[in-house]
């Protein structure tokens, strides 16, 4: 009775806190409050000055991107699934390891080994005797979409491999008797297969590349992220920064629904191959130059976007271990391990009651509230801040003695709020995928035995769901503690996460320092990388 009675009105309550960030940003192209006028006169401003530059760049950029993880994740995809070779199942694992690497991390690395103040253009300079610059500039927008690339194409890499794994061997062993060369069986059979899934991932990774703080402000790139910020912090307008966040949360939503279409398609797929497949159609086996090319796909991605990035960050920390901040550097860890538990649980409890929930009921209104939960993954970071930091600027203007602005600036509740808008479809799509395994009768047969409403996700539910809930905390505790554009502006006064302080140090030049918070986020970051690699291998037996 009290779950009945309760969960509606928590419902819309908690409707109301995932959407309110979007609804404000949205609500920046209405007629009203005194910023209007001059937020229209500079985004006039704007259209006609650095308004084209932002477009050009980020367009440029998802296309270097979106072409540059299609290639390598596909690539290392078709080499681990249809091929076997030597060191096969260890590449499986390997190529997911630059998941672990935030790429704001990936890009102090590569800055820091490359520039022309770098040790590798002071050696080639030294041993030779050459002078000037003798590497393109690693700031730039080709530099960017080097570090996107092989931080991000895992995600194609999965979806792929997943895709591959289902049907193309078999398919690609009837080719081969039907006479097909191997380029043709490639060519005509395994990437038709894997088209949805690269299709899936690449939007995913183009979410990726434009929620984006990192990476375009260190590499002084001006894309629509780094707009937004310009526009709110250097001039103080923050209802062109949320016009702004208007226009990059559209091309996001288009992005996710070309995601969402992709997955559709390649359930399909799967689907289809699932009832096609044979246990007897094995991999092809590789020898002699078709060996080493394998090697070369699969070993390249996992060196750019892992084995260096880590090497050139552990340098200089052994030259020099007296530049490192040891005793801020616990101080910055306790403050991300709290604000990455605080989150992990409150966004475990809401997907559990959002699950609970669209088990229980079938209405529009629990349907819709869970959908809205499980699409705040694909809002950027700043579409957040700005959507929290917007009302609370109009509500101080219509009541100045109120502490709104304070709870929300002053304490953790504004930046635990932004996360949880953020971070809690991660949770709610572990959580989910825990009870589609629970099967339905357990709840009749629970029901006839007297139990009900809160009893049954305790009793019943809780125990089958605990490695569900685990795995959904985990993922979310490492989300928050490498996010970087929410923490930045909302983090309360003297509580810097390591995040934050690697993007400052790294920002002032300071890379030696900056080197053991970012290898602190990479260290945890292996974790889901671990569980994720777990879970594959277990799956396949």
């Amino acid at each position: 009775m009290f779950f009945r009675q309760l969960h509606r009105p928590l419902l819309l309550l908690l409707a109301c806190v995932f959407t309110l960030p979007i609804l404000a940003v949205l609500a920046s192209w209405l007629p009203f409050g005194p910023q209007h006028a001059d937020a229209g006169q500079i985004l006039r401003e704007m259209a006609s000055t650095v308004l084209p530059g932002y477009v050009g760049t980020t367009v440029w950029l998802a296309l270097m991107v979106g072409v540059g993880v299609a290639v390598v994740g596909t690539l290392s995809a078709v080499a681990v699934t249809l091929f076997d070779f030597r060191g096969r199942r260890t590449f499986e694992w390997l190529l997911l390891l630059p998941l672990a690497m935030p790429a704001y991390v990936t890009a102090y690395a590569y800055t820091d080994f490359l520039q022309y103040s770098g040790p590798l253009q002071m050696g080639l300079r030294a041993t030779f005797g050459l002078e000037g610059k003798l590497l393109p500039e690693v700031r730039s927008v080709g530099g960017a979409a080097w570090v996107f690339v092989f931080s991000l194409y895992p995600y194609v890499y999965l979806l792929a491999r997943t895709a591959l794994s289902e049907r193309a061997a078999h398919l690609m062993e009837a080719a081969r008797l039907m006479g097909a060369p191997l380029s043709r069986r490639i060519r005509e059979v395994a990437l038709p297969l894997a088209r949805p899934a690269v299709a899936a991932g690449v939007a995913l990774a183009l979410m990726e590349t434009f929620a984006d703080f990192g990476v375009s402000s260190y590499f002084g790139i001006q894309t629509f992220t780094t707009g937004i910020y310009k526009a709110w912090l250097s001039m103080d307008n923050r209802v062109a920064a949320a016009q702004l966040a208007t226009m990059l949360l559209a091309v996001v939503a288009l992005l996710l629904w070309l995601e969402q279409r992709a997955q559709r398609r390649m359930r399909f797929v799967v689907g289809r191959g699932a009832r096609a497949g044979s246990n007897e159609a094995q991999p092809t086996l590789l020898t002699g130059r078709r060996l080493g090319l394998a090697w070369v796909l699969c070993a390249f991605p996992v060196l750019a976007g892992f084995v260096a990035p880590v090497l050139f960050m552990l340098r200089p920390l052994a030259a020099d271990w007296s530049v490192l901040p040891w005793n801020r550097f616990l101080e910055w860890t306790a403050n991300s391990l709290r604000l990455g538990s605080i989150s992990a649980v409150l966004a475990v409890v809401l997907a559990l009651f959002f699950a609970f929930s669209r088990r229980r009921s079938s209405d529009w209104v629990t349907r819709t509230v869970v959908q809205l939960a499980s699409l705040g993954y694909a809002v950027p970071g700043a579409v957040i801040v700005v959507g929290l930091l917007l009302p609370v600027g109009w509500l101080q203007v219509a009541a100045p003695q109120s502490n709104v602005g304070y709870w929300i600036t002053a304490t953790a509740v504004g930046i635990v709020w932004a996360y949880l808008v953020r971070f809690s479809a991660v949770a709610l799509q572990s959580v989910q995928s825990g009870y589609a395994r629970i099967p339905t009768s357990f709840d009749d047969s629970a029901r006839m035995m007297g139990v009900g409403g809160w009893g049954l996700l305790t009793r019943v539910h809780w125990p089958l769901l605990r490695r569900s809930a685990m795995a959904a905390g985990l993922l979310v505790f490492v989300d928050v503690m490498k996010e970087l554009p929410a923490t930045m502006v909302l983090r309360p006064f003297n509580s810097d996460t390591l995040a934050v302080v690697a993007y400052q140090l790294a920002r002032d030049e300071r890379l030696g320092e900056a080197a053991l918070p970012s290898l602190a986020l990479v260290a945890v970051g292996l974790l889901p990388v671990i569980l994720l690699s777990r879970t594959l291998r277990s799956s396949r037996h």
